[in-house]
């Protein structure tokens, strides 16, 4: 699976740990930066996380800022990008079944990297399930993006 990757400061030295799981497991990885621990701000690799997926160069995205709000917040502005923050496992799977989340926000202060691993490797197991439920309240979801990006 092609991911695309992003973080600011706070989620560097993570980030650049699950590139590397990553790629050993299998995955080709666009990492979008940050490039290092100077500070940097957090919509900036949000957006760009986002626009890789939206420009099909990227299927899914992983993100990481100090909390992952702030991240999952800029990211869920971009039109078809569904974010979810997901401090373990259940929610990562269930997100993507449910909600066809594309892009996995994790807290580099929240999470250590054991448990980052494991969220990441349900993320990208998982699978939309399409189940009619799911895909009426997805419809729904589309239907409020798209009455706002209107204006």
């Amino acid at each position: 699976m092609r991911i695309a990757a992003g973080s600011d400061h706070a989620g560097y030295v993570l980030k650049q740990e699950m590139v590397e799981h990553l790629r050993r497991t299998g995955h080709e990885v666009l990492d979008l930066g940050t490039d290092g621990a100077a500070p940097a701000d957090y919509p900036d690799y949000a957006e760009a996380v986002g626009l890789a997926i939206r420009e099909g160069r990227a299927e899914r995205g992983l993100l990481i800022c100090g909390s992952g709000v702030g991240v999952s917040v800029a990211a869920n502005k971009i039109p078809g990008i569904r974010a979810g923050l997901c401090h373990d496992s259940y929610s990562a799977r269930q997100g993507v079944e449910h909600d066809d989340m594309n892009v996995l926000v994790l807290g580099a202060r929240i999470v250590g990297s054991e448990l980052a691993r494991d969220v990441i490797d349900r993320f990208v197991a998982a699978r939309y399930s399409a189940e009619d439920r799911h895909a009426r309240r997805l419809a729904k979801v589309n239907a409020i993006e798209a009455r706002y990006s209107r204006t």
